[in-house]
């Protein structure tokens, strides 16, 4: 699919110069078809199953800036272009506290899937919005974000394809013109904000969604390190722990992505490096191979229903060619016993991956049976009158406690369908 994609876009690309009016709608159902591998929605809000009130106060928009240090440091999107971030300033109480957002976005494993991907906002900055909102986590509004709404909010944009981890090494073995800097963007926007008075701070966090949650960990404490040493920093993966188990027709389909994804852009040397000494190093991309070697203490906020991995991990369209799972896959609503069974089986795969992590007093979570993926940044999700609860406390309310050490918090909910809260995605 990705290489069908990409000579598409290379037709159209000379043909649009003299067809400018239809070619624009050309592009539209381009990049549609991309959306299904590169996730281009992973911060966005799929339709819900049931009604919710809608979110009154105005979101925050904040304007983009791209990264400063980056071009002295190497560091580039896919395409070559300068990565960047919006941030919004911290103010009273909150002027020494840092949030840092790594947006989401899957991965490409192929020269063809990544060349594709250079040409949207997830593969260069020339795509990326002005402005974004600033919601869930990372609003200004004390009633959506009880906790955060006055620390200094940073959302690093997405644009390498490998979770802030390719290194530029690869490029050469490769033979390519796409630059794989992931590791040399993370480095560089942190030494960025880190002249902008992240050096001063007294209290940090590092977060993330979906590849930007997996990022949230691998980085986690690297960002500790590079913090002062008498603040207080923890680290929130918010739909990151995603689990090495085979498909449905029993073939490791994650873990083959995986593999080609850290050999063609060289992550070897950006992962956990007790685990890379011990396994195979794609194995490393899987948090439940690393996540106990993290020194500095973890939050989980993880779907257990997930529907990123149902549709991609273990129902992925190479083991459905049958159809038998086409509306399963889309509205969990449709599954039939047998198919539910198998995704509480999934459910109980993540309850025994985070087993030993569970042990730990230091870490928390959030595992909600929901089939949702990527709450933080979403209202009705994160914290409103209607978002998902556990034990009626919400996912703000629990990171918050988690981090203030107001009270441990290890919430794990009932299999589906017990939790009234949960916003499950409808994508029929």
């Amino acid at each position: 699919m990705a290489i069908s994609t990409f000579s598409s876009l290379l037709r159209y690309r000379k043909w649009a110069k003299s067809n400018w009016p239809v070619a624009s709608l050309g592009l539209l159902l381009i990049l549609f078809s991309l959306s299904f591998f590169l996730d281009l929605t992973s911060d966005s809000v799929p339709s819900v199953d049931h009604y919710h009130p809608p979110i009154t106060s105005p979101p925050d928009l904040v304007k983009l800036k791209l990264s400063s240090k980056a071009k002295e440091r190497g560091a580039f999107c896919l395409d070559g272009s300068l990565p960047g971030y919006h941030f919004s300033k911290g103010s009273g109480s909150g002027t020494k506290s840092w949030l840092i957002h790594l947006e989401g976005g899957s991965w490409c494993n192929t020269i063809a899937s990544c060349s594709a991907r250079a040409m949207t906002r997830l593969g260069s900055s020339k795509y990326f919005e002005h402005e974004v909102s600033f919601q869930g986590v990372l609003s200004s509004d004390p009633s959506q974000n009880p906790d955060f709404f006055n620390w200094n909010r940073v959302k690093v944009r997405y644009c390498d394809g490998a979770s802030f981890s390719g290194r530029p090494e690869a490029e050469f073995k490769n033979e390519t013109r796409l630059f794989f800097r992931g590791q040399l963007i993370w480095e560089a926007i942190i030494y960025e904000l880190l002249s902008m008075g992240m050096s001063n701070a007294k209290q940090g966090i590092l977060t993330g969604c979906s590849a930007g949650g997996l990022a949230s960990l691998i980085h986690c404490d690297y960002f500790r390190d590079h913090l002062p040493k008498d603040a207080f920093v923890k680290c929130v993966s918010d739909g990151g722990f995603f689990l090495n188990v085979p498909d449905v027709l029993g073939n490791p389909t994650m873990r083959s992505f995986y593999h080609d994804v850290v050999k063609l852009q060289g992550l070897d040397k950006s992962l956990d490096q007790k685990c890379v000494a011990r396994t195979e190093p794609s194995k490393c991309m899987f948090p439940q191979e690393f996540v106990n070697n993290i020194r500095t203490p973890v939050f989980l906020v993880n779907a257990a229903y997930d529907y990123w991995q149902i549709q991609h991990v273990l129902v992925p369209a190479s083991a459905d060619l049958d159809k038998s799972w086409a509306k399963c896959r889309l509205n969990i609503k449709e599954c039939d016993a047998e198919q539910m069974k198998i995704l509480h089986g999934f459910r109980s795969s993540l309850i025994d991956a985070i087993g030993k992590f569970h042990q730990n007093k230091a870490g928390g979570m959030f595992i909600d049976s929901c089939n949702s993926h990527s709450q933080m940044l979403k209202p009705v999700m994160w914290h409103s009158p209607t978002s998902t609860r556990i034990k009626n406390k919400t996912i703000a309310e629990s990171v918050g406690d988690w981090y203030f050490n107001r009270k441990p918090v290890k919430l794990i909910d009932r299999p589906y369908p017990c939790n009234p809260y949960c916003h499950n995605m409808n994508f029929t």
